[in-house]
């Protein structure tokens, strides 16, 4: 089954990662990926790089970044290949505690459709 787990982020806490939590995040993204649990990952550049796309009243709009009214945005992505749900949690949980005790972060953790999900 495969889940996405979205690390979610303040991007005005000025932290920003370190060399040994690059390396380390290196070192478990290898051994995830040689083990076939880590599908792909990626962080993401900051909001005011960003744009919103919005469909509501049968009209669009565009907004350009950066999305001040939200405090958490998610910062990155993982896409796992696990086993159950459980699983995919105990991978994410992995991924949080490479960053240290000094980072406040959360993840949220879902199934992708037609991937045996039960929809």
């Amino acid at each position: 089954m495969r889940f996405l787990s979205m690390i979610r982020i303040d991007e005005n806490s000025g932290l920003r990662p370190s060399a040994k939590l690059m390396e380390d995040m290196g070192k478990l993204m290898e051994e995830l990926t040689r083990e076939g649990k880590l599908v792909d990952t990626a962080g993401l550049l900051p909001t005011a790089q960003g744009v919103r796309v919005r469909w509501s009243g049968g009209k669009l709009s565009v907004v350009d970044g950066p999305f001040t009214e939200t405090k958490e945005i998610i910062g990155g992505y993982a896409l796992l290949e696990a086993a159950s749900k459980e699983e995919a949690i105990e991978l994410t949980k992995r991924f949080l505690k490479v960053h240290g005790d000094e980072w406040n972060l959360e993840c949220e953790v879902r199934q992708l459709m037609g991937h045996d999900a039960a929809c």
